[in-house]
């Protein structure tokens, strides 16, 4: 699998992880985790696994005998994801293509995607390899960004990029799965049943809005492409994206809202 739009090299993980994480993806994270928890899986796959935020989550949730991979095809992410874990916590780091997995048919109880399912490139041939590594009766758990509408962030993101880059604006594609029936066709044809699909919305207060804003532009793929076209200096990104975000959304706190559509289905 390759996407130049979804590329996260160099300091682009410490700036995801430490920007981003606590303010878009925790909640999200603990949620899928004690989902998967809840059938007591004892093999347990997270694909896009990126810097550890769903797998510390999945650990601390799963039961002391489940043993966890977590695999990511980006390995300077998975090397911040291995920091917050100690050796005797059955969690194995893996390099992986989530539309070719390197295991073997019916090794896992249940398969986590948490908001990466919008970066493969071939979602059906992904969705097609966790029914082919899940056993008979195992969960696949996923969850993806709803509508631009719902989600101001990276709208407004894009939004203050666009002015900086009219000609040629960098891609992003966080809104690539807001449609729910192709993913469920998707999941059908793949040999999935008893889909169910749920819509969780949040608002999340964000104290220091200039944090959030490097986060986005420092700790997304987007920060390459930027880079890649040159001529802005990327700190002007910041100051003019935090801007755009107090206005739209307040300050002190800043009031964040949010919306995810998330997924489970089980193995035929």
């Amino acid at each position: 699998m390759t996407s130049d739009t979804a590329r996260f090299v160099g300091d682009i993980p410490i700036f995801y992880d430490r920007g981003l994480g606590p303010v878009i993806l925790e909640d999200y994270a603990a949620d899928i985790a004690d989902r998967t928890a809840a059938s007591a899986p004892i093999d347990v796959l997270e694909m896009a696994a990126g810097t550890g935020i769903v797998t510390r989550k999945l650990r601390d949730s799963l039961g002391p005998q489940a043993k966890l991979t977590a695999t990511d095809l980006n390995e300077p992410m998975l090397e911040v994801a291995k920091t917050k874990f100690g050796a005797a916590e059955q969690v194995t780091f893996r390099t992986a293509d989530a539309t070719a997995l390197p295991f073997a048919d019916n090794d896992f109880d249940a398969i986590v995607c948490q908001f990466g399912l919008m970066f493969f490139p071939d979602k059906d041939a992904a969705h097609r390899e966790a029914r082919r590594t899940l056993r008979p009766g195992g969960r696949y758990l996923f969850s993806v960004w709803d509508a631009p509408r719902y989600n101001p962030f990276p709208r407004l993101g894009l939004e203050v990029i666009e002015r900086f880059f009219p000609g040629d604006p960098p891609q992003f594609l966080a809104f690539s799965c807001a449609e729910i029936d192709p993913i469920k066709e998707s999941l059908i044809d793949a040999g999935f049943t008893d889909i169910t699909i749920s819509v969780r919305s949040r608002v999340k207060d964000v104290r220091d809005p200039m944090d959030f804003a490097r986060g986005f532009v420092f700790g997304s793929p987007l920060f390459e492409q930027l880079r890649e076209r040159g001529g802005v200096r990327p700190e002007s990104l910041v100051e003019a994206l935090a801007e755009r975000l107090a206005q739209e959304l307040g300050e002190n706190p800043m009031r964040l809202p949010m919306q995810a559509i998330v997924y489970e289905a089980r193995a035929a």
